[in-house]
Order: C-alpha cells, then structure tokens, then sequence
C-alpha cells in the first residue's frame, strides 16, 4: 500500500512547514489528488488517519480535491479528459495519448493553530 508512505511524506511535509513557520497543531490539510496518480482516495484517508496520530496533525481533517485526468491526443490534436492512462481519446477514439494532467498530489493548503 504507497498510501502509507505517501501520507508519512505528507507528515513530514507539515512537521518540517510547523518547524520553518512556528506553529504547533495543523486542523485541516487540503490534499489534490489527480484522477491518474494511482493513489487510492479511501485508502489514503485511512493512512493519514493513522499516520498522524500523536503527532502535530492528530485528529485533522483531511480534505481531498479531486483533480480530473487530461491528455493531448496525438490523432486528433486535441486536449481531452482521459479517464484512465492508457484510454482512448473520447473525440476520436485513437491511443496515441499524452498524459498531460490529473497525475499530481500535493497538499494545497493547511489550516493550522
């Protein structure tokens, strides 16, 4: 499960920003995910709930938003959402895509006290 090493790095982001920025206790962590990361949205939620216990995010909410997969087709020349990383292209139906968003997870923001 990479969820648990996501969320740990997602921890150590948020210790190390308290660390720079003076603060003791993050309430709720916004989190992008992309459609195409492969990270699972439940799982990831259960690792942070886990991995956050006893540290400066214990009880947190976590707050996923969803980021939609994108890819430029080569056939058609177009930028379309792609709902899958090896999928057709909804316009034109060829497979010569390019994964152009919806692969990234960053945390966007923190609410912190």
């Amino acid at each position: 499960m990479h969820e648990m090493s996501l969320a740990e790095g997602v921890l150590q982001l948020m210790e190390d920003a308290a660390r720079q920025q003076d603060f003791a206790k993050v309430t709720t962590v916004w989190l992008e995910i992309g459609q195409l990361s492969g990270v699972e949205v439940e799982a990831m939620k259960f690792c942070f709930d886990a991995v956050t216990r006893d540290s400066i995010a214990d009880g947190a909410r976590l707050e996923i938003i969803a980021l939609p997969g994108t890819g430029w087709c080569m056939e058609c020349s177009l930028t379309v959402p792609m709902a899958e990383v090896f999928g057709e292209c909804p316009h034109c139906g060829g497979h010569q895509m390019q994964v152009t968003g919806g692969t990234e997870m960053r945390v966007k923001e923190l609410e912190v006290a």
